[in-house]
């Protein structure tokens, strides 16, 4: 490999002469070498937003000539489209809690891309940096890249999960089946009604995360190093969100307290708490499926899901639930995830909140792994849930807490001395109501009616 020199205020450094970044990209690449996580594309592709808002506004204000600031649009494009890969951006997750290093790997791939392409000298700090810390960048680059990955990857597949429950709930109105709770028989609904709960719970969902984005949508930008804005010409952070809302599309806004923007990360916790909510919901509604479609000659089976792929290296003709098992999985990585941001979001000290790195990268994983496992699910389980009338009839001629309709016409105790009889002696509740004198039946086949009870 070739390598040319580069250096910053520590000194000479080597770095491979086919990447972009410099000196102080290349020690952090060398000093935390720490598993195999890094930095988020979404941070990158957030920070070149970041960077061309900052460039473009410092323009204006006239501390960075125009020249200077399309060269740096120029590479912050080139980064958004991808021309400018991600092998320039080669950072771990577990680096400077401030995310500094990555501020600066941003900084220095800008300008010595920049430099090349357009001829003028930029520098890292004095031009690309401008009006800017480590400080407030990193959390505004967290607040945009969440914002946009709830946005772009998460809502879409949110609504589309909840239109096909929707329309599954609309399909099977009408088929009427056992309801449980405890884990026990209980009084009947239809499959429409009990898919109507899943839906309702995606679009509660939808609200909470909608309105989580609004704390998200304030930036730090410009506080700088400890909130005081040092070194960031007047009206830079107005400017800057402005057109960061510009670029993206969405209402960013300066934050009014700088101070509260860099210390505290309560936005995130916040926002991350909606996405927790909504993996505790896809774990139930994943275990509910399975559930339901458990057997096939065994279990409850009163629905079908899609066969997708043989379940056993062993057992021939075996089907599993791999779709529920799938999102299951992703939602405990998120409910753990929540752990680590509440965690983190709770240390660093004083100005300065250093575990910003952890706290994103948990968070767009999140974020990743909910709309995928959505997406995924919907495709290739959810889609194709069919009932199984046969089984659902069988279940709910069976039920005994059909008697609970009995309860008006011969009182609590008696139904429930009815239930246990037929229980008991494995018969009917209409056979063990006539038995017990209580009702004709007639009168019963009137009261015990499941389309009356739902």
């Amino acid at each position: 490999m070739n390598f040319r020199e580069e250096h910053d205020t520590m000194g000479i450094v080597k770095v491979p002469a086919d990447k972009y970044w410099g000196a102080q990209t290349q020690r952090s690449f060398e000093n935390f070498k720490i598993g195999t996580e890094k930095m988020p594309e979404e941070i990158v592709r957030a920070f070149a937003v970041l960077k061309k808002a900052a460039a473009q506004t410092n323009a204006e204000i006239g501390v960075l000539s125009k020249e200077k600031a399309d060269a740096i649009a120029s590479v912050c494009d080139e980064i958004l489209w991808g021309k400018t890969g991600m092998e320039h951006f080669p950072l771990a997750v577990w680096q400077t809690g401030s995310g500094t290093q990555s501020n600066m790997n941003v900084n220095e791939v800008i300008a010595r891309r920049g430099t090349e392409i357009a001829g003028i000298k930029l520098h890292p700090n004095d031009d690309v940096n401008k009006s800017q810390s480590s400080n407030d960048t990193f959390p505004s680059a967290m607040h945009i890249a969440a914002v946009i990955e709830l946005e772009e990857r998460l809502l879409p597949s949110l609504d589309a999960l909840f239109a096909e429950f929707e329309r599954l709930s609309v399909e099977y109105k009408d088929i009427i089946k056992v309801g449980r709770t405890h884990l026990q028989d209980a009084t009947p609904l239809t499959l429409g009604q009990e898919i109507s709960a899943f839906a309702a719970m995606l679009k509660e969902c939808r609200k909470m995360i909608k309105a989580s984005e609004e704390g998200l949508l304030a930036l730090a930008l410009g506080g700088t190093a400890v909130g005081t804005g040092l070194n960031a010409p007047a009206g830079f952070a107005q400017g800057a969100a402005a057109k960061i809302a510009e670029i993206t599309g969405y209402e960013f806004r300066t934050a009014d307290n700088k101070f509260y923007a860099l210390t505290s990360k309560d936005a995130v916790v916040f926002s991350h708490g909606a996405l927790k909510a909504l993996a505790a919901d896809l774990m139930k509604i994943a275990n509910d499926v399975r559930w339901l479609a458990s057997g096939p000659r065994c279990g409850i089976g009163e629905i079908f899901i899609p066969a997708n792929e043989p379940g056993s290296s062993i057992m021939p003709g075996k089907i599993n639930p791999t779709q529920c098992e799938a999102l299951t999985m992703v939602s405990v990585q998120v409910l753990g995830n929540d752990a680590a941001i509440g965690a983190a979001a709770a240390q660093g000290n004083f100005q300065l909140n250093v575990f910003m790195p952890v706290i994103i990268y948990n968070y767009l994983q999140s974020v990743r792994l909910l709309a995928d496992a959505m997406e995924s699910f919907r495709i290739n389980c959810a889609s194709g849930i069919k009932p199984n009338i046969e089984k659902i009839n069988e279940n709910l001629e069976k039920s005994l807490m059909l008697v609970t309709a009995l309860n008006p016409h011969i009182g609590y105790e008696k139904a429930a001395e009815v239930a246990k009889k037929a229980y008991g002696e494995n018969i009917t509740l209409r056979e063990a109501v006539i038995s017990l004198g209580y009702m004709t039946g007639e009168d019963f086949d009137l009261a015990v009616n499941p389309e009356q009870m739902v």
